[in-house]
């Protein structure tokens, strides 16, 4: 299907598309209540205004409260002095502007020529992204972390890694997960780049006990280890690995242990392939995958890590690839099994979002872009060809003491700066069927809301 030659004809596309979209999102998803930033705003409320423990807050009526690092909750500091709707708008235009760091460095630098157009074509594809769609309705954070480490992707990419690491580092001391991107630096020998994430990280966490030293005394010492604080992990949103198992009566930490070292190892051969290549958009992205795969708990709004792989298939050539990947993400369809995960069809169906970020995984491509095949070296040298100027080259120099400047530019290219296509695009696929699950992605028992839409759900983050 050719798209419209004239701004009349993309005007109507864009008005059928916008429709679209917004019936969808008016009678599919469950909207959040906001509720996991109501649980940052009451925890810092509590803690600033009456005195009370940061890990004993718990939304009234709910058994969840703050399940974070400390140092989160010191960034969250400001919501003090302002009110929950101040707080909830103040979250809104973070997560946009989270959200546009993100596709601008996905996108590359070709993200101009698509004008208006394109623009507006993204955000409507964007907005049927259930990961996205329950990350604002939530007001959770992970989209903000995800910019973080992606803005240390672009360091890398434009020879600006003076400064690279400490989007990571700032990402891994407010949430554990993205301290994978650390080993992903390991493997790559940027122990420089390791080095400052490291840093960054523990300084913050240092920081974090000195503001609140028996906060940071619990969660180090019990929270940390408590997973019922978050949900339960057998609950549908639940799409890691520990999920799937506990989706099947597997209780055993022992499978689960060697499931995630499996999936480290596979994760490990791979990145490092794609590090060889050059491609350090694959690279960042399977990382993002395998952070989803691993962590024991990965709610559906957690899956925005998944957003670089789609770039990254774009890229290599396999658009209808990352279509259809992107409109199953798109459906809501593991809610289907809310009540009963049980069968064949239950395992198959209310694990759909792990299977695709399983597949991710084992079969996202992992070379050189196709757009720039050309030869390479695993050493950086003043002799290597300059890199074209369609994408910007990232230094395959390690982080070593004595390495001359000049190899700083190099042959390694395809880092998230690279001119990926963004988001993938693809139709969402409505559910068929009205569904009667309740909208907490924790696992509490309660009766659906008579309005689903609106419902104030219980959630943890």
């Amino acid at each position: 299907m050719r798209a419209p030659a004239t701004d009349r004809g993309r005007l109507l596309l864009l008005g059928c598309l916008v429709a679209a979209v917004t019936l969808f999102t008016a009678t599919v998803p469950l909207l959040r209540d906001w509720f996991d930033l109501r649980v940052y705003y009451g925890t810092v409320n509590t803690w600033i205004h009456h005195g009370g423990r940061v890990y004993d807050y718990r939304v009234p009526g709910t058994p969840y409260g703050f399940t974070y690092p400390p140092f989160a909750a010191v960034t969250m500091l400001p919501m003090a002095l302002v009110g929950l709707r101040t707080a909830i708008a103040v979250a809104l235009l973070l997560n946009l502007a989270a959200l546009a760091v993100v596709v601008r460095v996905l996108a590359g630098p070709g993200w101009r020529r698509h004008g208006w157009y394109g623009a507006v074509l993204a955000a409507c594809v964007l907005a049927l992204f259930e990961p996205l769609r329950d990350t604002f309705s939530f007001g959770q954070v992970n989209l903000l972390l995800l910019a973080l480490v992606l803005a240390d992707a672009w360091l890398l990419a434009s020879g600006r890694g003076r400064w690279a690491g400490v989007g990571i580092g700032l990402a891994a001391a407010v949430k554990l997960t993205p301290a994978v991107f650390i080993g992903l630096l390991l493997i790559a020998r940027r122990r420089r780049t390791a080095a400052v994430a490291t840093a960054v990280a523990l300084a913050a966490t240092g920081c974090a006990a000195l503001v609140a030293p028996d906060a940071s005394r619990f969660y180090w010492t019990r929270a940390l280890w408590d997973t019922s604080r978050v949900g339960r992990l057998g609950y549908v949103s639940n799409q890691s690995l520990q999920g799937v198992l506990a989706r099947l009566g597997v209780d055993s930490k022992a499978v689960w242990a060697v499931l995630v070292v499996v999936v480290l190892g596979v994760w490990a051969r791979r990145a490092r392939q794609a590090v060889d290549a050059g491609h350090w958009q694959a690279a960042f992205a399977l990382t993002g995958v395998t952070a989803c795969l691993v962590s024991p708990v990965t709610w559906v709004h957690h899956l925005v890590w998944l957003l670089p792989s789609f770039a990254v298939l774009v890229r290599a050539g396999h658009a209808r690839v990352a279509g259809a990947l992107y409109a199953v993400l798109c459906t809501s369809v593991v809610w289907l099994w809310f009540d009963d995960a049980s069968g064949v069809d239950g395992f198959l169906g209310s694990n759909t979002y792990t299977w695709v970020t399983l597949g991710l995984l084992l079969f996202l491509p992992a070379g050189q872009p196709r757009a720039e095949r050309r030869p390479t070296s695993h050493s950086a040298s003043a002799t290597t060809d300059p890199p074209s100027t369609a994408a910007p080259a990232i230094a395959a120099t390690r982080d070593q003491p004595g390495r001359p400047a000049a190899t700083a530019t190099g042959t390694a290219a395809g880092c998230a700066t690279d001119r990926a296509a963004g988001s993938a695009t693809g139709p969402a696929a409505g559910l068929g069927r009205a569904r009667s699950a309740s909208s907490d992605p924790t696992g509490s028992t309660r009766p659906p809301a008579a309005n689903p839409q609106s419902s104030s759900s219980r959630a943890s983050s």
